[in-house]
């Protein structure tokens, strides 16, 4: 069984690597692209060759032009994205589209690209498990479970809980690692104590509408959705779309290690960002770091 010696790997600068079709075959077991949702674009979505000899792997939230760099100015092989930026059919690959630049980049330097996508948010320990975490959870289900998975496979989560919103507020700045906004329920203030919370990582607007939570948290909503849930008797925190998303990134990263046996490096973007920075009123800190 091939296996590389990570110390080795460092000192010498050689990594022993899988063929492309064997890395796939590895993020298909950890998560099938069938659980995608039928509008998704999911899987591998470039494979620049058959033989295509994979060492180096960036992972990413989104692939833009900075990471894109990123990923060529560290060699890497594979650039797995969690969000497909081939999305709709191409008619034609440019440079005049940010898009079809990624693609002509990829194709030229053979780096190969695939997107998970929803199929990490159904997969039992994807990214809403994941987001899941910053509850104190009593409970936890699938909001809609897969017909025919394992069980905890689904869209969403829905949470047994008892925490005030003051504490889990605090909890999940703490677990993004990022500010969040809150959208008080009527009648619901800092103190009120929740017992169910609805999770959809990404834009859950949709797929929470209708759900029987105190709570829900997800990563944006529009200011109608917002007002429904309020009037609703639900509060909502919301964390930035890609924010509730991307920290899942680096409890991927230690999987994928154990699956490939140490035989690819796997590297999370530095470049990868939510494109929305919050500037607090006043804070002369917070704007310098947008300027910059």
């Amino acid at each position: 069984m091939l296996r590389c010696v990570v110390s080795v790997r460092r000192s010498m600068g050689t990594l022993c690597g899988q063929k492309l079709d064997q890395v796939v075959k590895q993020l298909e077991s950890f998560a099938p692209t069938a659980l995608a949702e039928k509008w998704d674009n999911v899987g591998l979505l470039i494979e620049p060759s058959k033989d295509k000899q994979i060492e180096r792997i960036l992972l990413t939230n989104d692939l833009t032009e900075p990471v894109m760099s990123e990923a060529l100015e560290k060699k890497a092989d594979l650039i797995i994205s969690y969000h497909p930026p081939i999305f709709k059919a191409l008619t034609r690959i440019t440079m005049a589209n940010w898009k079809e630049r990624i693609v002509a980049t990829c194709l030229v330097n053979s780096v190969a690209l695939y997107s998970p996508h929803t199929a990490w948010d159904k997969v039992p320990g994807g990214v809403n498990d994941w987001l899941a975490k910053a509850v104190d959870i009593q409970g936890i289900k699938p909001l809609i479970p897969e017909p025919g998975a394992e069980p905890g496979t689904g869209s969403g989560r829905l949470i047994e809980t008892s925490m005030p919103i003051s504490h889990l507020v605090h909890a999940l700045q703490d677990h993004i690692e990022n500010s969040v906004h809150v959208a008080f329920a009527v009648g619901h203030h800092s103190k009120t104590f929740v017992k169910t919370v609805g999770i959809c990582a990404g834009s859950g607007g949709s797929l929470l509408k209708g759900v029987q939570a105190d709570l829900v948290i997800t990563g944006e909503m529009s200011h109608h959705e917002l007002l429904d849930f309020n009037h609703n008797g639900t509060t909502v925190l919301l964390c930035n779309h890609s924010n509730s998303e991307r920290g899942f990134l680096r409890e991927f990263k230690p999987i994928l290690e154990k699956r490939l046996q140490g035989t690819c490096e796997v590297l999370i973007s530095e470049k990868d960002q939510d494109p929305l920075h919050t500037v607090f009123r006043g804070s002369s800190q917070a704007a310098q770091q947008v300027k910059q």
